[in-house]
């Protein structure tokens, strides 16, 4: 039950500040304003073709494990089986990802009463919940200078 609290937390918090996500300039790596990279995200599995997809990108383990601020947020509208987000002007590094399916499109991860999430939710890396969301250690992943591209898919 921890680990659908934990999940419930990351909507209310992680998330929040996704539900009305404003265009973001990009980022320059701060030690190196040359070196940039981009992120594909490509999201699949989507077993409802509505709402919208929103995401929590975190930039390091502290953020990810303890609640704190991601790095970026992103949404994409859902009209089929697949999603696909690109962000760009990331600083290469290591990054997780936390996202869930806002089915009904309104900006909340949905629950019962005992905190289950009712909305479909996912890791990046594939990672699975461990008594909460996914541990960085498991759902971190490099992105390197230029461009890539990584896949999620729904539980």
């Amino acid at each position: 039950m921890k680990t659908f609290f934990a999940i419930a937390a990351l909507a209310a918090a992680g998330m929040a500040s996704a539900q009305a996500p404003q265009p973001q300039a990009p980022q320059m790596a701060a030690a190196n304003p040359s070196a940039s990279a981009s992120l594909t995200i490509r999201f699949e599995q989507i077993t409802a073709p509505t709402g919208r997809i929103l995401m929590s990108v975190y930039d390091s383990e502290t953020a990810h494990d303890k609640g704190g601020k991601p790095a970026r947020v992103g949404m994409v509208e859902v009209d089929g089986a697949t999603a696909t987000l690109t962000l760009t002007g990331l600083a290469p590094g290591r990054y997780a990802i936390k996202v869930f399916h806002d089915v009904d499109g309104d900006g909340q991860m949905k629950t019962n009463p005992f905190g289950m999430p009712l909305e479909p939710f996912a890791f990046s890396n594939g990672a699975r919940p461990e008594g909460g969301p996914a541990l960085w250690k498991a759902a971190s992943f490099d992105v390197p200078t230029g461009a890539s591209e990584t896949r999620i898919s729904f539980q």
